[in-house]
Protein backbone atom coordinates (compact mmCIF):
# COMPACT_ATOMS: atom_id res chain seq x y z
CA UNK A 1 0.00 0.00 0.00
CA UNK A 2 1.31 3.45 -0.96
CA UNK A 3 1.38 6.33 1.47
CA UNK A 4 -1.44 8.83 1.20
CA UNK A 5 -0.34 12.09 -0.42
CA UNK A 6 -1.71 15.49 0.63
CA UNK A 7 -0.82 18.76 -1.11
CA UNK A 8 -1.81 22.31 -0.18
CA UNK A 9 -0.20 24.16 -3.09
CA UNK A 10 1.94 26.56 -1.04
CA UNK A 11 4.90 26.47 1.33
CA UNK A 12 4.16 29.87 2.92
CA UNK A 13 0.61 30.58 4.05
CA UNK A 14 -1.18 33.09 1.83
CA UNK A 15 -2.65 35.91 3.92
CA UNK A 16 -6.21 34.80 3.07
CA UNK A 17 -5.70 31.60 5.12
CA UNK A 18 -4.56 33.50 8.25
CA UNK A 19 -6.20 35.72 10.85
CA UNK A 20 -4.61 38.67 9.02
CA UNK A 21 -6.81 37.85 6.01
CA UNK A 22 -10.08 35.96 5.54
CA UNK A 23 -9.05 33.10 7.89
CA UNK A 24 -10.48 30.46 5.55
CA UNK A 25 -9.27 26.89 5.20
CA UNK A 26 -7.11 26.16 2.15
CA UNK A 27 -7.79 23.64 -0.59
CA UNK A 28 -6.17 20.28 0.09
CA UNK A 29 -5.53 17.82 -2.75
CA UNK A 30 -5.53 14.12 -1.85
CA UNK A 31 -4.08 11.26 -3.89
CA UNK A 32 -3.27 7.57 -3.43
CA UNK A 33 -6.21 7.14 -1.05
CA UNK A 34 -7.00 3.52 -0.10
CA UNK A 35 -9.87 4.04 2.35
CA UNK A 36 -13.39 5.49 2.30
CA UNK A 37 -12.92 8.30 4.86
CA UNK A 38 -10.47 11.04 5.82
CA UNK A 39 -9.54 13.03 8.90
CA UNK A 40 -7.33 16.14 8.99
CA UNK A 41 -5.55 17.80 11.90
CA UNK A 42 -3.75 21.12 11.41
CA UNK A 43 -1.03 21.48 14.04
CA UNK A 44 1.45 24.17 15.09
CA UNK A 45 3.89 22.09 17.16
CA UNK A 46 5.93 25.13 18.24
CA UNK A 47 3.16 27.20 19.76
CA UNK A 48 3.16 26.62 23.52
CA UNK A 49 3.96 22.92 23.19
CA UNK A 50 1.52 22.40 20.33
CA UNK A 51 -1.74 23.96 19.19
CA UNK A 52 -4.42 22.36 17.04
CA UNK A 53 -5.85 24.79 14.51
CA UNK A 54 -8.31 22.43 12.78
CA UNK A 55 -9.89 19.08 13.55
CA UNK A 56 -12.13 17.62 10.84
CA UNK A 57 -13.20 14.02 10.21
CA UNK A 58 -15.75 11.74 8.53
CA UNK A 59 -14.85 13.28 5.17
CA UNK A 60 -15.95 10.89 2.44
CA UNK A 61 -13.31 9.76 -0.06
CA UNK A 62 -12.41 12.68 -2.32
CA UNK A 63 -9.51 14.04 -4.33
CA UNK A 64 -10.07 17.65 -3.22
CA UNK A 65 -11.07 19.24 0.06
CA UNK A 66 -12.30 22.64 -1.19
CA UNK A 67 -11.16 25.96 0.20
CA UNK A 68 -13.38 27.70 2.75
CA UNK A 69 -14.98 24.85 4.70
CA UNK A 70 -17.74 26.41 6.87
CA UNK A 71 -17.00 26.76 10.59
CA UNK A 72 -19.87 24.52 11.64
CA UNK A 73 -19.91 21.42 13.82
CA UNK A 74 -21.57 19.38 11.06
CA UNK A 75 -20.62 20.40 7.53
CA UNK A 76 -23.17 19.62 4.80
CA UNK A 77 -21.51 21.44 1.86
CA UNK A 78 -19.26 21.66 -0.10
CA UNK A 79 -18.29 18.32 1.50
CA UNK A 80 -19.83 16.41 4.37
CA UNK A 81 -17.75 16.27 7.54
CA UNK A 82 -17.70 16.73 11.30
CA UNK A 83 -15.47 19.29 13.03
CA UNK A 84 -13.99 19.48 16.47
CA UNK A 85 -13.03 22.19 18.91
CA UNK A 86 -9.58 23.58 18.19
CA UNK A 87 -7.05 24.82 20.76
CA UNK A 88 -8.68 28.25 20.67
CA UNK A 89 -12.08 26.96 21.77
CA UNK A 90 -13.58 27.38 18.29
CA UNK A 91 -15.22 25.00 15.86
CA UNK A 92 -13.56 24.60 12.48
CA UNK A 93 -10.47 26.14 10.93
CA UNK A 94 -8.45 28.83 12.73
CA UNK A 95 -5.49 29.82 10.60
CA UNK A 96 -2.12 31.10 11.75
CA UNK A 97 -2.33 34.17 13.96
CA UNK A 98 1.05 35.34 15.20
CA UNK A 99 2.59 38.49 16.66
CA UNK A 100 4.73 40.54 14.30
CA UNK A 101 8.10 38.95 13.50
CA UNK A 102 7.16 35.51 14.85
CA UNK A 103 7.47 32.53 12.49
CA UNK A 104 6.00 29.03 12.84
CA UNK A 105 5.65 25.83 10.87
CA UNK A 106 2.20 24.29 10.45
CA UNK A 107 1.45 20.66 9.57
CA UNK A 108 -1.65 19.36 7.80
CA UNK A 109 -1.75 15.76 9.04
CA UNK A 110 -4.09 13.69 6.85
CA UNK A 111 -5.31 10.21 7.81
CA UNK A 112 -7.36 7.71 5.81
CA UNK A 113 -9.85 5.72 7.84
CA UNK A 114 -11.76 2.50 7.24
CA UNK A 115 -14.99 3.65 8.95
CA UNK A 116 -17.00 6.65 10.05
CA UNK A 117 -15.95 7.75 13.52
CA UNK A 118 -18.55 7.62 16.26
CA UNK A 119 -17.42 10.91 17.73
CA UNK A 120 -19.62 13.88 18.61
CA UNK A 121 -19.15 17.24 16.91
CA UNK A 122 -16.95 19.58 18.93
CA UNK A 123 -14.68 16.77 20.18
CA UNK A 124 -11.11 17.56 21.25
CA UNK A 125 -7.84 16.51 19.65
CA UNK A 126 -7.30 13.75 22.21
CA UNK A 127 -10.82 12.41 21.66
CA UNK A 128 -10.27 12.39 17.89
CA UNK A 129 -6.96 10.54 18.22
CA UNK A 130 -8.60 7.96 20.51
CA UNK A 131 -11.51 7.48 18.06
CA UNK A 132 -9.12 6.97 15.11
CA UNK A 133 -7.21 4.22 16.90
CA UNK A 134 -7.75 0.94 15.07
CA UNK A 135 -9.28 2.70 12.04
CA UNK A 136 -6.22 4.36 10.45
CA UNK A 137 -5.37 2.79 7.11
CA UNK A 138 -2.95 5.40 5.76
CA UNK A 139 -1.20 8.52 7.00
CA UNK A 140 0.19 11.21 4.74
CA UNK A 141 2.79 12.30 7.19
CA UNK A 142 1.94 15.90 6.46
CA UNK A 143 1.82 18.82 4.12
CA UNK A 144 3.81 21.65 5.73
CA UNK A 145 3.70 25.43 5.38
CA UNK A 146 5.20 28.30 7.32
CA UNK A 147 3.80 31.67 8.34
CA UNK A 148 5.54 34.79 9.53
CA UNK A 149 3.73 38.02 10.26
CA UNK A 150 5.69 40.91 8.75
Amino acid sequence: MENLLAEIGFSVFPKRHTCDGENISPEIRISRLDAPYLAIILTDPGEGGGKYHWLIWNIRETEVIPEGIPKEKIVQAPITAVQGTNSFGKIGYSGPCLPQGAAHEYYFNVYSLDALLELPPGASHDELMDAMEGHMIQYSGFAMATYRKE
